[in-house]
């Protein structure tokens, strides 16, 4: 049995390793014996989630480092718990895929968001061209769950890719196969990530499935790891956030905090929330994003000021921040974010899944520019 700190070395040297299978099965499986002797389990802990961006964590899956906790807003830290973003990859040839799974809380679901998205799991394979494409979502029904997330798997060995939950926390996660399965983990790529920092609709609401966020579908589509700093209620441009950011060595920031911002707070906060990144940073592009267009602003005047006068606001910082000569700082307009239909939201302000398809459509233009300037 590889100790786990030979297997981790073993893992950052390669991108792929063997995973060597222990007799046990999870401890929360010991009474069930017939279950237990036809799975070999792996801890996903032993190898690593993609889009964990800090190591120094209070707990495995969380997306923030320890040093955080009362440097942050309470709320920050307290979202932070939850695993938005984060990916595990592996490969293997099993006909059917099991999880033992628990979620740091009881509440699995919220009134506009399904417990599929909250606190699920959602599994993704390469395709004969390499494409990543959708497979099968683990709808929790308790805390802790213990069961398939996929059978009936045709024979052949493939990439696979599980998203974790973006409104709740994973305590743990186990992946098991029916034993004589190959089974490779596939360790975090080292690839610069892509930095999306913002509010509730970068965590993740109210998509369907873990997988269907703009961060998630941009990740795939460009193939780049992806970092989810998307804080509900509480994306506001804190220099805390920034210090924080500026820590990690991206590939592009995204900065997109307009829908929990002001217009008094952008004047306020944005030209010393980007000083504090360039201090780093100072050659990292960095795209500025507007506000979606709330869906019923076009009939409701108050929903329409308040995606006016953000605007305006932001659009003469971004100005001010081009003057003083930074040429990578880049600005995405909020109208392009969503469709006129007015049909890809959920409550009028957080995107479903057509509306997080529209904001990637939106967004990838801007990114892969950034990504070969």
């Amino acid at each position: 049995m590889i100790q786990r700190r030979t297997f981790l070395g073993l893992a950052s040297a390669a991108s792929v390793s063997p995973w060597v299978f222990g007799s046990e099965a999870p401890a929360s499986l010991a009474e069930s014996v017939s279950f237990s002797s036809e799975f070999q389990w792996a801890d996903v802990q032993d190898w690593g989630v993609e889009g964990k961006a800090f190591e120094q964590t209070e707990a495995f899956f969380d997306r923030l480092p320890a040093k955080a906790k009362g440097n942050v807003p309470d709320s920050v830290w307290g979202l932070s718990k939850h695993s938005a973003g984060m990916m595990v990859r592996f490969q293997t040839d099993a006909p059917e895929i099991h999880v033992d799974f628990a979620l740091t809380s009881a509440n699995l679901a919220m009134p506009h968001m399904p417990a599929t998205g909250v606190s699920g799991l959602d599994l993704y394979a390469r395709d004969e061209s390499g494409q990543w494409k959708w497979v099968a979502v683990f709808p929790p029904k308790s805390q802790t769950t213990i069961g398939a997330l996929v059978q009936g798997l045709p024979a052949g060995n493939r990439d696979y890719a599980i998203y974790l939950p973006l409104y709740n926390g994973t305590e743990r996660l186990k992946l098991g196969v029916p034993k004589g399965s190959s089974f490779q983990t596939v360790a975090p790529r080292s690839d610069k990530p892509i930095v999306f920092y913002g509010t509730s609709i970068t965590q993740g609401a109210c998509a369907s499935r873990p997988g269907m966020p703009h961060p998630a579908i941009l990740g795939r589509r460009l193939d780049l790891p992806t970092v989810n700093l998307g804080f509900s209620g509480s994306g506001r441009m804190d220099l805390s956030l920034a210090s924080l950011m500026s820590e990690v060595d991206a590939a592009v920031y995204v900065v997109d905090c307009l829908p929990n911002m002001t217009a008094e707070e952008v004047n306020a906060r944005t030209i010393p929330f980007i000083h504090q990144l360039r201090a780093s940073r100072p050659n990292v592009p960095i795209l500025l994003v507007e506000d979606r267009s709330y869906s019923g602003a076009w009939l409701i005047e108050s929903q329409r000021e308040r995606n006016r006068t953000s605007r305006i606001a932001f659009q003469e910082q971004v100005r001010r921040l081009r003057d003083a000569g930074d040429e990578k700082i880049n600005l995405l307009l909020g109208d392009s974010l969503l469709g006129d239909d007015r049909d890809d939201t959920t409550d009028g302000s957080h995107p479903s899944d057509l509306g997080f398809l529209r904001h990637a459509n939106a967004f990838e233009p801007a990114l892969r520019k950034l990504l070969t300037s």
